[in-house]
């Protein structure tokens, strides 16, 4: 359940993001708006394993992709949409 996790446990550091030649903090930012993003959209009653999945699974599909950096915010905000509702459906 949704509000038995905290978004703050999901959120990344530059530390945490690995080397991105002087862009980590850029990196961290918009990582961490994908998942305050992500966040608002998820349903409330999702189970816990689930929303790990899709939280983690974010930073897994987005991980080394310089996306991160080129692609507007707003494209990375559709990409997340989709990206939830089609996990979502898998687990129907």
């Amino acid at each position: 359940m949704k509000d038995m996790l905290n978004v703050q446990d999901y959120l990344f550091s530059n530390f945490d993001v690995g080397d991105w030649e002087g862009d980590e903090e850029q990196v961290a930012e918009t990582l961490n708006e994908l998942i305050h993003f992500a966040w608002e959209r998820l349903p409330e009653d999702l189970g816990s394993e689930q929303i790990d999945q899709i939280i983690n699974g974010i930073w897994e599909h987005l991980r080394g992709d310089m996306a991160l950096i080129e692609t507007e915010l707003d494209e990375l905000l559709d990409w997340v949409t989709h990206y939830i509702n089609s996990s979502l459906d898998e687990d129907i």
